[in-house]
């Protein structure tokens, strides 16, 4: 249904009906409009974010900003539409995953790992608190 994305990754719909891809090799947020019929339409930028992000899972808060984790970047960060940056959470090795869950969806967890040729392994989770919470139903 959509051509010509750039190692598509994560990818989520918002509360208006919008999809929302992370092209990790185009280092941006695409979106769509979901029409009645179920079609994409409208392909636009949702957010640039510039050289190297490479975005990989991404999540949306309850202000319908997006969480991306970023492997080569070191660190997880949300973003509103157009790109601008609200927060940053760095970590000493590549962000795979971000999440917002927990009893009252303000818990970020955040999956990272070092990851390289020697194929050597030592993931983690790393947990926080946040103020918005996730832009599901609780």
């Amino acid at each position: 249904m959509a051509d010509d994305v750039w190692f598509p990754n994560g990818m989520l719909i918002l509360g208006d009906d919008t999809l929302v891809v992370a092209e990790s090799h185009a280092d941006r947020l695409t979106a769509w409009s979901i029409t009645d019929a179920g079609r994409l339409a409208d392909r636009r930028v949702w957010a640039d974010l510039g050289p190297g992000s490479a975005p990989d899972e991404i999540c949306a808060n309850a202000e319908g900003a997006i969480w991306y984790a970023s492997v080569p970047g070191l660190r997880c960060t949300r973003v509103a539409e157009g790109g601008k940056v609200l927060n940053t959470v760095d970590a000493d090795r590549g962000c795979f995953a971000c999440m917002l869950g927990g009893d009252e969806g303000r818990t970020r967890y955040i999956v990272a790992n070092n990851y390289g040729a020697s194929g050597a392994s030592d993931g983690i989770v790393m947990i926080e608190q946040v103020d918005v919470p996730h832009a599901g139903r609780p």
